[in-house]
Parts: structure tokens; C-alpha cells; sequence
């Protein structure tokens, strides 16, 4: 049987990509150029970038992007993105003590970045470790990769906006792309306005809590560094503490950015029309805040009373209200939204507040958010299919449609996210054995509930786990090999699994 995919037409398009994220370097080059430190790193990984971008860029002069062609783009880029993002990583010495960093913890922090996953391979995340401008580089390559680089291209290049539908839905997290205006090109440039402003509005909040006293170690480079992490739900920052290095103020504001960036962002379209009605009455938005509002009370009852020990780091003090509310809100919006922020090491929790967190990381964000996981929309079809199932037995020659928000939801678009719900928990599940078989290859003492939330987070772009996978804590202790299945296991996450699996199906490539 014949090739029918030009595969050639997808891998040129992804050097044209590569080529615009060596642009992205010139951030952290110029955070290089103040502080004085990694300027040779970035200008060398810049000089890479470009010529591997130019190099791909020759194999086709004038690439038209078919279906199959935009499956393959969309899982191809994501893939060179995070292998080119682990240059300056490399060069650095990042996560090891050698002139050169270790190319498999290098790809893992480039592709948890872009992932917005927020998982890291090594324990030393410090100004001492490693440079101003390298931090920064993780911080940027999260931001990068919260709305999408697809959705970026489609919106600054006119070649993507003719398959841009396609390929935007193929990327952004969730069942259906919601199409803004009748452009998709105009569309994307909507999605990414409304990220800027949201991610320039949290800087200036945060610069005017130091200003105030409410945050003394909240400066500029703080303060850009975590809007470049909070609004893509990444968690990375450059404090090893997380959010407990900073004020019980600085972390109540970030509460609200958080389930901010865990909303379907056509919503704040409806806001910019006036229309807030269908903001409020949009069933997925009112569910995911539900689902915050559930987790948080239920969790709140068992920190106040005391279920939870008193930490070193950002503790919860039985009996203390502001505290305990602060912690169990915040972890809650951390971990429903896949951000993986942490003000306090929730690792150390009793098993059942870690009960709460883990039910907590398998609701996801919504549909058309930053966030990760399943999705809200995905479980609410789910629930209310399974609702009719129960009627339809009990009543056989009823005809009962599911419906969402007064629409009726079509039967395809319910057997594909039955499709993928269960595709979800079977990755899922043998991932989990497979980290546990190869933890016990090479003696490394790793329980069930480690296993699974390594899993789970990294295939749902979450970041900590439970046990050494704390949010203080690192996967670095994983043999090499399982670091490599997570770092397939995140690039599959954020995909959603089908773009990444359907191209190593035989009918995806042949007539």
C-alpha cells in the first residue's frame, strides 16, 4: 500500500516553528545580558534553533497541510519543541554536577515546561544552582506551551490559518474547538489576547502587593516568573519552596488566576460582549466551580480539625481558620487545574486529605482552559449518559438525548469522549504497573499510590504526586528509563493521547 501522508510537508512546517521559538530564546538572552550569567548558552541554543528550523524548512518550499499532514504537525512539533527547549538545559549543566547536563533530566524539564506539567528531574531549583536567565527559560517555555504553539501560529502565520481548525483542535485541550468568529485565524488571536491580559494583569497585582509590604520578596523577576507559570497551570517556579516562599496574601491572590486559567476561555468572549448570562449559565464553568468549591470545603473540615500534621514549610496549624482555608483552598485550584503549585507539602498529609487531592487531580480544567486532566465537559457527558443508561433500562422504549446546557450532545461526539476516557484510564493504568516493574528492576522501593500519582500526574500534566513525588519533591530518584516513559506519557497528556497515537496506526499512513 502507498504513503499517502507528505510527511515532508508536516516536518518543514515544524521547522518553520522551531524557527519562531528561537525567537522566544531572546527573552531569557536578555535576562542573560542583565545578570551576566548563560549569555554563551543562549546565544549558542539560539544559533542551534535557527539552523535546525532552517534545515527542516528546506524539505518542502510550499507546505499545504492536509488532514493527516495537520495530525502529524501537531504531534511532531510539540515533540521538536521539547527536544530543541532542552538545549539551553544541556549547555547549562542543568540537574547535574557535569559540565554538560544529562540529555534525559534536559528533556524532561524542556518537555514538563512546554507540557505545563511542572514536574522536575532534579532537587537543585535555586538562583545558587543555576542562572537568572536559564530559570527564566523554564518559566517562559511553560507560558509558551499553556495556550498552545499551534494556536500561536495559526494566529501570526497565514499559511497555518487555512487548516488552522483543524490543527487547533487537534492541540487545545477538550472535545470541540469553540470558534469565536468566523476567522480561526481571528479566533486564536482572541485566546491569546485574553492570556496576555490576564498574565499582565496578575504581574501588576503581584508587583503592587510588594509595593504595599504584602509581599517583600515579590520583585519583578518573581513576579513576571510566576505569571509566566500561573495563567498555563504550569507550577513551575523559581523558588524551590513553591508558593510557600512567599506571603499568605501573594497566595490568595493567586487562587482566583488559577481558576481563571482552568476556564474555557471562549467565556470571557461572552464577558467582552456583555453577554453574562452565558458566561454564568455555561454548565461546564458552573460544575468546575462546584468541583473547586466541594473539594475545598471537604478538605477544609480535615486541615481544621487537625488531620493534617504541622509542617517546617508552609504548615497547616490545626484550629487556625485563615490558615487552614488558605491551604486547602489553594491546593484544591492547584491540583483540579493540573497547576501544581504547593504552599504546603501535601505529601505529608494523613491518607485521607491525600485521598481528597488525588480525587481532586483526576477532574481536570475545562474544555478551551490551559488546565489538564480529563475535563470537566468529558465527566458531566459521562455522568449524564450513564444517568440516561439507568432510565433507558428501566424504560426500553423510551428516546432520551443527552443533553448539555439545553443542546442536545450529537451520539459520536458521546462515543468519542467514552473512547477517550477509557483510552485516559488504560494509558493510566499500565503506565503505573510499568514504573512500578522497572522501579523494582533497579531496587527502588516505590508503593502503589507513588506509582499511580506519578502516572497520573505527568499524563495529566499536573506536576506532584504523593510520597518523594511531594510538591517539594522530585523524580529524579526514577531510573532513566522512567523517565523517559514520562516524558511520552506528558507529551501524550498534553495531546490529549488520539493526535500522538494515530500516528503509529498502519491507516493513518497508507490509502
Amino acid at each position: 500500500m502507498s504513503v499517502r501522508v507528505a510527511w515532508q510537508q508536516s516536518v518543514a512546517f515544524t521547522g518553520t516553528i522551531l524557527k519562531y521559538l528561537a525567537a522566544t530564546m531572546l527573552v531569557p538572552l536578555g535576562i542573560s545580558l542583565v545578570y551576566g550569567d548563560d549569555t554563551i548558552v543562549f546565544l549558542a541554543s539560539i544559533a542551534i534553533t535557527v539552523a535546525i528550523g532552517l534545515g527542516l524548512e528546506r524539505l518542502d518550499d510550499d507546505p499545504q497541510l492536509g488532514p493527516r499532514e495537520g495530525l502529524l504537525l501537531v504531534a511532531l512539533s510539540w515533540g521538536a519543541v521539547a527536544l530543541v527547549g532542552a538545549i539551553p538545559y544541556v549547555l547549562a549543566g542543568y540537574g547535574t554536577e557535569s559540565a554538560l547536563g544529562d540529555p534525559v533530566n534536559a528533556l524532561f524539564e524542556s518537555m514538563s515546561g512546554f507540557t505545563t506539567t511542572g514536574a522536575t528531574a532534579t532537587v537543585e531549583i535555586s538562583f545558587e544552582q543555576h542562572s537568572h536567565a536559564l530559570l527564566m527559560w523554564r518559566q517562559l517555555s511553560q507560558w509558551l506551551g499553556g495556550m498552545g504553539i499551534i494556536v500561536l501560529m495559526v494566529a501570526i502565520l497565514p499559511e497555518a490559518a487555512v487548516n488552522g481548525a483543524q490543527l487547533i483542535e487537534s492541540e487545545a485541550p477538550g472535545p470541540e474547538l469553540q470558534k469565536l468568529t468566523p476567522k480561526i485565524a481571528e479566533t486564536a488571536r482572541l485566546l491569546w489576547l485574553f492570556y496576555i491580559g490576564f498574565t499582565v494583569l496578575y504581574v501588576v497585582l503581584l508587583l503592587a502587593l510588594h509595593a504595599v509590604g504584602a509581599a517583600p520578596n515579590m520583585g519583578v523577576y518573581n513576579a513576571v516568573a510566576h505569571g509566566f507559570t500561573t495563567l498555563p497551570t504550569g507550577g513551575f517556579s523559581p523558588e524551590a519552596a513553591s508558593m510557600a516562599a512567599f506571603s499568605p496574601a501573594v497566595q490568595w491572590l493567586a487562587i482566583p488566576f488559577m481558576l481563571v486559567a482552568g476556564t474555557n476561555f471562549a467565556l470571557f468572549y461572552f464577558m467582552l460582549r456583555d453577554d453574562y448570562l452565558s458566561f454564568f449559565r455555561d454548565r461546564e464553568f458552573q460544575a468546575y466551580l462546584g468541583a473547586n468549591a466541594g473539594f475545598a470545603v471537604l478538605l477544609w473540615g480535615l486541615l481544621f480539625t487537625g488531620s493534617a500534621p504541622a509542617l517546617e514549610v508552609g504548615g497547616v496549624t490545626q484550629g487556625a481558620l485563615e490558615n487552614s482555608l488558605r491551604q486547602a483552598t489553594f491546593q484544591v485550584a492547584s491540583l483540579v487545574n493540573s497547576t501544581g503549585y504547593a504552599t504546603s507539602d501535601f505529601a505529608q498529609w494523613d491518607a485521607t486529605s491525600q485521598a481528597v487531592l488525588l480525587f481532586a487531580m483526576f477532574v481536570g480544567g475545562s474544555a478551551g482552559s490551559t488546565g489538564g486532566g480529563i475535563k470537566v465537559v468529558r465527566w458531566l457527558v459521562v455522568f449524564k449518559s450513564l444517568r440516561r443508561q439507568l432510565f433507558t433500562t428501566a424504560h426500553p422504549d423510551a428516546v432520551r438525548p443527552v443533553r448539555l446546557g439545553g443542546q442536545v450532545i450529537d451520539e459520536d461526539v458521546i462515543s468519542a469522549i467514552y473512547g477517550f476516557t477509557l483510552l485516559y484510564l488504560i494509558v493510566l493504568g499500565t503506565s503505573s504497573i510499568l514504573l512500578m516493574l522497572d522501579a523494582t528492576r533497579v531496587g527502588l522501593e516505590l508503593t502503589v499510590l507513588e506509582a499511580v500519582s506519578a502516572s497520573l500526574a505527568t499524563l495529566g500534566n499536573i506536576g506532584p504526586g504523593f510520597g518523594f513525588l511531594g510538591p517539594f519533591g522530585s523524580y529524579e530518584e526514577f531510573p532513566t528509563t522512567s523517565r523517559l516513559l514520562m516524558i511520552f506519557l506528558m507529551w501524550l497528556g498534553r495531546l490529549e493521547i488520539i493526535p500522538v497515537f494515530v500516528i503509529f496506526t498502519g491507516p493513518f499512513w497508507n490509502e
